[in-house]
């Protein structure tokens, strides 16, 4: 008999928005996955560090590289593709041993999570479950306030690594949006969302779920890079 492997999605940053079935997991499995940059604390582990047995064997999952190589450069993916085959096999070690492992994974485990590479690697040779999580961009418009779409509306999940031709034209043809991404990307995001005729409604939220959780109108916030935990919402409805 082999373990199980569990894909947690944890939800924004609030301990309190898990789901009773990812915590009701985090309490049983005797290994606990999470990503984090080298050097740098776990986001995903901070999210569940109340709810870590002792004893239970914490795997952390150590990225190589970030955002100090372009993504475009041939060795930021083989650098990543070798990452994710080597965490799939510490993982799978565990899984071969019979023990079930869950992978802590923020916001949704497969909507734009880390998990997913470990996913396609490993779930067709093991059990496998994924455990639905609440999405940053549903956190952070929950926090705002903020109705993003009804009815008809066309909401378009966007990246700020997109360039910004691609992103005035995406914006322009949409009703609602959310901008993902953003760290040094902001500044065109800014000229984007501007040409677009979409700046002033737009609102700035980051580290939502966190203590240091704020939102604010974009055109308020300076120009200075954004923070991992950040994204632009546009809303769609007014």
């Amino acid at each position: 008999m082999t373990g199980r492997l569990y894909g947690l999605g944890l939800g924004p940053g609030d301990p309190e928005l898990l789901t009773l079935k990812a915590a009701r997991l985090l309490d049983a499995v005797p290994v606990v996955a999470y990503f984090a940059k080298q050097g740098s604390p776990s986001n995903a582990r901070a999210i569940i560090a109340e709810r870590l047995r002792p004893g239970v064997v914490e795997l952390p999952l150590l990225y190589p590289v970030t955002t100090e190589i372009p993504r475009s450069d041939p060795g930021y993916r083989a650098a990543l593709d070798a990452f994710h085959d080597a965490a799939a096999a510490d993982i799978a070690a565990h899984l071969e041993a019979g023990r079930d492992v869950a992978v802590a994974s923020e916001g949704d485990a497969l909507f734009y999570g880390s998990y997913m590479h470990l996913h396609v690697r490993l779930a067709h040779r093991f059990p496998t479950e994924v455990v639905p999580g609440i999405t940053a961009m549903s956190g952070a418009w929950a926090l705002a306030g903020l109705p993003i779409a009804q009815g008809d509306d066309v909401l378009t999940v966007l990246q700020g690594t997109l360039d910004e031709d691609s992103l005035t034209q995406r914006l322009r043809g949409t009703e609602a949006a959310i901008i993902m991404k953003l760290g040094r990307n902001l500044p065109r995001v800014r000229a984007a969302l501007g040409r677009a005729g979409r700046l002033d409604a737009a609102l700035y939220a980051e580290r939502v779920g966190t203590p240091a959780q704020r939102v604010l109108r974009l055109v308020e916030r300076d120009e200075g890079p954004a923070p991992y935990f950040s994204l632009i919402l546009v809303p769609g409805w007014a």
